[in-house]
Parts: C-alpha cells; structure tokens; sequence
C-alpha cells in the first residue's frame, strides 16, 4: 500500500511544481482578455467559473476511460502505477495544458485548426476527418452500450433508451453550454471523484492488499509486453488525445488565463488518481491478475459493479450505475458537439443563430442514427462490449487516442520552438508516444500482426525520424532568427 500512497502524493507534487513549471514556459498574462470574454456569444462562449470547468472538464475528459482502462491495464500489475503517475505528468498533463492554452490563445478553436496552424494546411485536413470521424463512432459507441445496459436494468427495449440517450444528445450538442452541460456535468463530475474516494476507503479501512510496486510483467501467461501494450490500454488516466478535442469547449469558457492550469493540467492530474485508484482496486480486489482476468470475461462493467457493490453496498450500487450509464452517455454527447464545433471551424460557420448549429448537428445524428441500426452481427464485431472484442475494441480506441496525442504535442512542439521557449517538455513525450504508437499498430491483432520484436525496432525508428525531422526544422527556424536579429 506505499506505493499506491507514493503515488498519489508524487501526482498531487507533480501538479504543484512540474505543473506550475509548464505554465512558466508557456507563459500566461492576465492582462489579455480571454475568448470566453472576448468573443462572448451565449452559446459557445460563454464565461463560467474556473470550479465549474474544473468539473466540467474533468468529465469530458474522464468517463469511463480511467475507469475501464486502468482495469484493463491492471492485468500488467502495479507496474502499471508507474504509467499512471509519470504519463500524467510528464505527458497527460502537458498535452491537456497545451491543448486548452493553444486553443484558447487562439480565440478557441478546435485541435483540428490548431493541427493546421502549427503543422500546416495538409495536417488539418487529416486531422479534421480523422476527429469527426472518431468522435461520431465515440459517440455512437456511448449510445449502444448505455442503452443495452439500461434495457437489462428497466426491461423497458433497447431503442426507446436509444431515442432517448439520442434526443438529450441532441440538446447538448445545441443548446448554449450552460444550459445542460453546465448544469449537470459539475453533478457528474464530483459524483464520479466521491465514487472514486469510497472505492480508496473501502480498500484501506476493509484491509484489502494492494501491491507493491514491481517491474515485472503479469499479464497472464506474459501474452502482452509491457511496451507498447500497457501505453496503450492505459489512456485515459495517463494521456489520451481525445482531451485534445474536449478542451476547445472549456477554453471557450475560462475567464482568466491563470485559470489554464488548474482546469486543464488539474483535471488530468484529478483523472490519474482516478486511475489510480481502480487499478489498485482491480488488483486488491480479485487478488491477482489471472483472477481478474478470469472476473472479465464478460466486460470491465461486471468489475466495476462487483467492486462497487461489495466496497460501498447500495450507495455502491447506485454509483456503478452512474458509472457504467451516466458516463459514457456524457462522454457521448459532448463528442458530438465537438464534432459540431470541429466541422463549424474547418468551414468558417458562425455559431450564434440555432439554425446554424442544426445545419451541422442534423447530418452529425443522421449518420450516428444510422449507424445504430446497421446488423446487430457487425454492431457487434466493432463495438461489442464484451469478452476479447470489447478488450480489442478498447485498445484500438486508445491507440486512436495515442495517437492524436502524439500528433497534438508534436503540434504543441511547434508552438514553443516558434515562440522560442523550451520545446522539449513537449518534445520528449511526443518523442515516446511517437515509438508506443507505431510499435503497437505494428505488431498487434488488430494492426499489422508483425512479430514484437520488429514492430518495436520501426516504432523506434519511426520515432528517431520524426525527431530528427523535429531537430531539423528547429536548426532552421534558429538560423532563421540569427538571419533576422543580424
């Protein structure tokens, strides 16, 4: 149980001083006046509390991601806090720091433009369809499941809970961001820190055994390597570029820029304990790995009620509602919303008029709508909740998350060196996830199947080139000042 406390006490340290770092390189001035101020319009900018973001944030950002993928990547056992503590850190909360800076210095719009700001016009392209695509099927995906569960728990059929989930998606994605999000994500938000809180309790005052750390490897029968594999099931709760797509919202929102780093750097620190936390659960509480893997052969929802339910009784019970329901569902909705943000951008259309937004949101759902009527077969097949399929469907998301990450701290990269800062706060991570990313499309099922071995070598080499492309372009930018100071 030290380690689980150390842990915990080096994210909190890690906020104070690394965090407070971060925003001393990238400088904030509060004499500047924010977009929330700035471009005030009632709908997407609307000026809020830093306390209410907080929340609001860290329930974009969290869901269920550190919840199901810190209990996936407990499988790995407690090597996997080593993840969770120093990719906050060094990673998580530098990308969500940069993400919603950027954004915001740059009259927040969307990570999609920021890509093509810092990266150039062929990048946003990229990136503009690759984030609306993954936030339509994110969005979907956060339909189907809740809606199944709920028809186990009420009887009341599937597709009435589908119409409904979709038609309070539809007012989310709409209606000015304080009307719905602004009012019930701070409910959420702290409902998902105190489930987390009576989950730590009831381990320590109940005796339960958390691990110590170690480096060794336990997933079962060592059938994943540590790298890339653990870095990628661990996303959410370490770094996940999905936060990058969510913290446009919020920066269209902070008052003041000295509030960027307690909202966005504060909500990734506040989702690794999260993660934390249910790692160390699943690992105390099924007594080992092969155990809990043995525990999920259905889907990480049967472990999440089994542990909530046995930690806190009925409040448990109530909680791993809300955590298997309530939160996908609000993961859901501001997904289609940022898609809405992210295509409204990308085409210069204004906001303000509730036609505008419908003009955009209509063929959003037509297409997420439809997609929940393709064949149950292959509904099934791409995003099943349930046994090696939804584990195989989890990893392919988080490396979808991996990725944009990469591509943002590259983009915040950009940014520093253009600016003359220190760029290797963003660069060393970026290097990393560089080499995780290829590595495992490399070598996984779901990607290239090429022996691990090999899929390492390229993801490093991958990661060598676009450093070196990195340092390259960093040696002209240099000169290019000389040129000019001279």
């Amino acid at each position: 149980m030290i380690s689980f406390f150390s842990a915990i006490i080096v994210l909190i340290v890690g906020y104070l001083i690394y965090g407070k770092f971060v925003e001393r390189v990238f400088g904030i001035d509060d004499s500047l006046k924010t977009p929330a101020i700035e471009m005030q319009d009632g709908v997407d900018y609307v000026p809020m509390n830093w306390k209410k973001i907080f929340l609001i944030q860290f329930l974009n950002i969290a869901g269920l991601g550190p919840i199901f993928g810190a209990i996936q990547g407990a499988l790995f056992g407690p090597a996997a806090f080593l993840w969770i503590v120093f990719g906050t850190i060094f990673a998580g909360g530098v990308h969500d720091f940069l993400s919603g800076y950027l954004s915001l210095k740059n009259k927040g719009v969307s990570a999609s433009e920021l890509v093509g700001i810092y990266l150039g016009e062929g990048a946003r392209k990229v990136m503009v369809v690759f984030s609306v695509v993954l936030l339509v099927l994110v969005g979907v995906v956060f339909v189907t499941g809740p809606a199944g569960l709920l028809n186990t728990l009420t009887s009341i059929n599937t597709q009435v809970w589908v119409v409904v989930i979709f038609a309070y998606y539809i007012l989310a994605t709409v209606l000015p961001v304080d009307k719905v999000i602004g009012k019930i994500y701070p409910i959420f938000g702290a409902a998902l820190i105190l489930m987390a809180i009576g989950i730590a309790g009831g381990l320590i005052f109940k005796g339960y055994h958390i691990p110590e750390l170690t480096l060794q490897n336990y997933y079962p029968d060592g059938a994943k390597s540590i790298f890339p594999y653990l870095f990628i099931t661990i996303a959410c709760g370490a770094i996940s570029g999905f936060h990058a797509t969510q913290s446009p919202l919020m920066a269209r929102c902070v008052e003041h820029e000295r509030e960027i780093r307690p909202v966005f750097y504060g909500s990734m620190v506040a989702e690794g304990i999260i993660a934390l936390i249910w790692a160390a659960a699943a690992m105390a509480f099924y007594h080992g790995e092969p155990q809990l893997q043995a525990v999920f052969g259905a889907t990480p929802a049967v472990g999440v009620n089994q542990m909530s339910v046995t930690l806190l009784g009925h409040v448990g019970a109530a909680l791993a509602v809300l955590g298997v329901v309530a939160c996908p569902i609000t993961s859901g909705d501001t997904a289609f919303r940022s898609a809405r943000l992210t295509i409204a951008d990308s085409f210069n259309i204004k906001q303000e008029k509730l036609s505008s937004r419908f003009m955009i949101a209509i063929p959003l759902f037509a297409v997420g709508i439809a997609l929940t009527f393709i064949d149950f077969q292959i509904i099934w097949r791409y995003f099943s909740w349930a046994n090696q399929t939804f584990q195989i469907i989890w990893r392919y998301f988080s490396w979808a998350n991996q990725t944009l990450a990469m591509i943002m701290l590259w983009t915040g990269s950009m940014f520093l060196l253009k600016n003359n800062k220190n760029y290797m706060i963003t660069v060393a991570p970026a290097i990393f996830m560089t080499a995780v990313t290829f590595s495992y499309i490399m070598q996984a099922d779901e990607g290239f199947k090429l022996p691990g071995t090999v899929g390492n070598i390229i993801g490093v080499v991958a990661a060598v080139l676009f450093a070196v492309a990195f340092f390259i372009k960093a040696n002209k930018v240099k000169k290019a000042g000389h040129n000019k100071v001279a």
